[in-house]
């Protein structure tokens, strides 16, 4: 008898990367993608219902992001292991991920093989990361904003004002200035939008 195939669900916005992700990886022997979404937020129920072995996620979807979503599967289903495939390999994105609970980390353009031996490596328990990735976090540290300022960054993205931002997140108006400042200072941006870019990039939101 062959031994059961490992069940995966795929999580990415893009649906035709989704399914070239489902195609290949349908294609070896000992894998079965079981369940597709295009949301963060519907990860959680399509692996409810479906009961995969292993969880691809993309990091950016709507709904919530795929770091978001991992760290809800992961209470949901502890034994759900997830693997964080993207095509922005940033630093910030791996630390957040692995805090998350995620087993592993790979960019997009992984070589097919190599990323079903991945999905085996993590179904078996060990952790899989992209070594250029994890040399490039060592390298460049934790984040310098602290959770309030990266909050603050994250509600300034849409680019209202100050009061705006301050409304949303329920602090006061000056509060949120300072908190700008703050950000801008640690990002070496000279603006608030270059402060939201260079956070964006860096993987610290």
């Amino acid at each position: 008898m062959s031994p059961t195939p490992i069940r995966l669900l795929i999580a990415d916005d893009q649906a035709l990367v989704r399914g070239a992700l489902a195609a290949l990886l349908d294609l070896e022997p000992d894998l079965s993608v079981v369940a597709e979404v295009g949301r963060g937020d519907e990860v959680v129920a399509a692996a409810r219902e479906h009961r995969p072995d292993v969880a691809l996620l993309d990091v950016e979807m709507p709904g919530i992001d795929g770091i978001a979503a991992a760290a809800a599967l992961r209470k949901a289903m502890p034994g759900c292991k997830v693997l964080m495939v993207t095509t922005f390999g940033r630093p910030g994105y791996l630390r957040r991920a692995m805090a998350a609970g995620a087993s592993g980390f790979v960019v997009k353009d992984t070589p097919a093989r190599q990323l079903a031996d991945a999905v085996r490596r993590i179904a078996s328990g060990l952790r899989v990361v992209d070594p250029a990735l994890a040399a490039e976090t060592l390298a460049s540290g934790d984040s310098p904003l602290t959770p309030r300022e990266a909050d603050v960054l994250r509600a300034a993205r849409e680019g209202g004002t100050a009061a705006d931002v301050a409304g949303q997140l329920g602090l006061s108006e000056g509060t949120v200035r300072n908190h700008l400042s703050a950000a801008i200072g640690k990002t070496g941006a000279r603006t608030r939008a270059e402060a939201v870019r260079l956070a964006e990039e860096n993987g610290w939101l």
